[in-house]
This record gives structure tokens, sequence and C-alpha cells, in this order.
């Protein structure tokens, strides 16, 4: 049973970090690429980045260009998203997903399994 576990949401300060982690299991994750989603109150849901098998990182979300890293273990099974420079639009539920493919995809419904969400609150 494919399963991917999110965490390391938390509340901070704007400016602060946080280090988001994607935890998998049941099935090769190294065959797969890993995308990174967010949806915050009263938005659509938008894809933020995703890396591929051979770990090259595609941004899609413009606004997090040079501040969210998206990174994979694949020896730990496990995805990590840096988050540097929190704002407060950062505010958001965040997902990890996996697509059957190690080729990455910007939409969302392109996956097929998504984690269950970590929250990310930046306020003062």
């Amino acid at each position: 049973q494919v399963q991917l576990v999110e965490s390391g949401g938390g509340s901070v300060q704007p400016g602060d970090s946080l280090r988001l982690s994607c935890s998998a299991s049941g099935f090769t994750f190294d065959n797969y690429a890993i995308g990174w989603f967010r949806q915050a109150p009263g938005k659509e849901r938008e894809g933020l980045l995703c890396i591929t098998t051979s770990n090259r990182e595609i941004v899609y979300a413009a606004s997090v260009k040079g501040r969210f890293t998206l990174s994979r273990d694949n020896a730990k099974n496990m995805a990590s998203l840096q988050t540097n420079s929190l704002k407060p639009d950062n505010t958001a539920k965040n997902y990890c997903a996996t697509r059957r493919s190690d080729v990455c995809n910007g939409n969302w419904d392109a996956y097929d399994w998504r984690g269950q969400r970590t929250h990310v609150t930046a306020s003062s």
C-alpha cells in the first residue's frame, strides 16, 4: 500500500524557515517523481516544485523560486522541502505527491498518490 506522510509544518514568524519532510512507503521510491503542492486559505491548490528520479528540481511557482528547495534521499525513501524566508502568504496546507513516472508535472491531477498534508502558518 502506497503511503506518503508529510511532517515538519508549524507556526513561525515571517522570515523564518521550516524543513518539511515527505516519508514514503509501499512503492519503489527511486523510480517515481515527487511533487509538492500547497493550498492557501480560500485559494486553489497550486504546484510548487517537483523533483525527478535523477534529482532534477523543477519550480512551478515563481513566488518560491530562490526561497524553497526540494530534495530527495532515495536511501531513506524521503523527500524534503526546505522553505526559507517564509511570508504570511505562504500560510497553507502543504502536500507531497507521487506519480507512476520519472517525469515531473505541476498538475495535482497528474499524481497517483498524495499525502494528508502538513500545515504551515507564517504570522506575526
